[in-house]
């Protein structure tokens, strides 16, 4: 049988999937690279640790499964958005990518806003200028690195450098070139006055594919390092919320899907383009090819609930540790223990600024309303609840864009947590769904590259291969508790803007 394997190139960890020819996921790996903060509010990586560790994990996953790489008809890859990779006409890493999370750009996000105009921008890419995106980043480089910027020839983001050492050739296609900033959405083509009116040359850019066309073949030398065999067809791919969608089948309008990974993404598939004129939410180009998708973003959701387990939960880590299990299944559990709505205590999870519906990067997180009542149960409840109102403010944009959605499915690590997902059904009003897939982008960039390879339709593989497995519906009397702490929480980062402001200002005052 023929397998199609799916590269997901996340922030902390590269993940490699073999999927068979009947959508069975045969064998799974990761490898982990560093992620590098020189200062605070920056995040940078090596590109060249993508390429090692990518290589490294599909050599081990072949050998994992016991199955030749000649067995593999296709290759597909999914990645984390938004990252800058400078590259020089020897096609050498000029300096560290700055990725997705990194926030130094606030003052490059103002410069592009008013060089262009934020509504011209808008009509422009669909989008406003955020510190997360690539064309900010390369003002700053610019700006504060001229030396690397006159260095550059090529500008690529974090998965198309690795399609590059597979297959010798340059591309990034249509969802991942969305959030560049540098693409006119609409007409899925690179925005010439963009390029133009921010003085970057056209010819950094490489040529644009949607997701399931084939953007090279395996090189030998990539085939010696991977095991892969030389000829292999590499598709384009996605970034990784598109693949992730696809990896669930959030691939036909009315279904939605909230992404709990390190940030939390709310998707929505839209058949038409159709732009936020606010530019509260973002609309891109979707992994299915023609179409779009509308997505908001939050930085840190799952990032909140491991900053909590990683520096007050050292009782749960040892016990996890100890027993062979998840810490998560503990910190959930003990959630559990503590009332709906926390005593009255609420979290804001802008541990990392906040993007959607607030892009702001001073913003900043905080417990509200603690009190000698309240127990590490409380807390932990709270971080869980403050991590879905913040992605239900998301769902709120939506809405208000006149989409129906009758159906969430839920990816990401906090899919596993049946309590995690009541209270999503709870707070979003709506019914929960995970589905036999479970490996998120990963599992998207498999149907991709099997789409096209194999010339089937992406949404019809989707339906063949991808089924619901649980149902949460929402519980009326718990859905209306949350509706008035939800209403509390709206308020906050309007009341604490300013303090998060002033104490940001101080500390980069040193």
């Amino acid at each position: 049988m023929a397998y199609f394997l799916g590269i997901d190139l996340g922030t902390s960890a590269v993940k490699c999937i073999l999927v068979g020819e009947d959508g069975a996921v045969a064998a799974s790996r990761s490898e982990e690279y560093p992620l590098h903060t020189p200062q605070p509010g920056w995040a940078e990586q090596h590109p060249e640790d993508w390429w090692t560790k990518t290589a490294a994990c599909i050599r081990a996953l072949l050998a994992d499964a016991a199955i030749p790489g000649s067995e593999i008809a296709g290759v597909g890859l999914s990645g984390q958005m938004h990252g800058s990779v400078f590259l020089d006409k020897e096609l050498r890493v000029v300096r560290p990518a700055l990725l997705w999370c990194d926030q130094r750009t606030a003052a490059e996000c103002d410069w592009i806003e008013a060089t262009i105009g934020q509504q011209e921008l808008a009509r422009l890419t669909g989008n406003r200028a955020l510190t997360g995106f690539t064309a900010p980043k390369v003002i700053w480089l610019r700006k504060h690195e001229p030396e690397h910027f006159a260095r550059t020839a090529h500008l690529m983001l974090p998965k198309d450098y690795v399609r590059l050492q597979l297959t010798g050739e340059f591309g990034m296609d249509m969802a991942d070139a969305s959030g560049t900033l540098l693409l006119d959405v609409a007409r899925r083509r690179w925005s010439e006055e963009v390029l133009q009116r921010l003085g970057i040359p056209a010819e950094w850019l490489p040529p644009l594919y949607e997701s399931n066309d084939i953007a090279g073949r395996l090189t030998a030398e990539a085939a010696q390092l991977t095991g892969l065999a030389e000829g292999t067809p590499v598709v384009a791919g996605g970034g990784d919320q598109a693949c992730g969608a696809v990896g669930v089948g959030v691939v036909r309008e009315g279904i939605a899907s909230v992404a709990l990974g390190t940030s939390g993404v709310v998707f929505v598939h839209d058949d038409t383009y159709e732009a936020d004129p606010l530019c509260r939410l973002h609309a891109f180009c979707h992994g299915v090819p023609g179409r779009w998708h509308r997505m908001g973003v939050m930085l840190a959701a799952g990032g909140s609930f491991q900053w909590w387990k990683n520096h007050f939960a050292f009782e749960e880590l040892h016990k996890a540790k100890a027993e062979g299990r998840d810490v998560y299944e503990y910190l959930t559990a003990l959630a559990e223990t503590a009332p709906l709505g926390s005593e009255g205590l609420l979290f804001l999870p802008y541990l990392s600024g906040e993007r959607t519906p607030h892009p702001d990067p001073k913003a900043r997180g905080a417990f509200i309303g603690l009190t000698v009542r309240h127990s590490k149960a409380h807390l932990t409840r709270a971080v869980l609840e403050g991590i879905t109102f913040g992605l239900r403010d998301s769902m709120e944009l939506v809405k208000q864009s006149g989409i129906q959605i009758r159906e969430l499915r839920v990816n990401g690590g906090g899919a596993r947590s049946p309590f995690w997902r009541q209270m999503i059904a709870d707070i979003f009003g709506l019914p929960v769904v995970t589905v036999n897939s479970t490996d998120g982008p990963a599992y998207g960039a498999a149907v991709m590259a099997a789409s096209g390879v194999r010339n089937v339709d992406i949404t019809e593989l989707c339906d063949r291969w991808i089924r619901p497995v649980t149902r949460t519906e929402p519980n009326p009397a718990s859905r209306s508790r949350y509706e008035s702490f939800y209403a509390v929480y709206r308020t906050l980062y309007d009341t604490l803007k300013a303090t998060s402001h002033q104490l940001t200002d101080l500390v980069a005052e040193g």
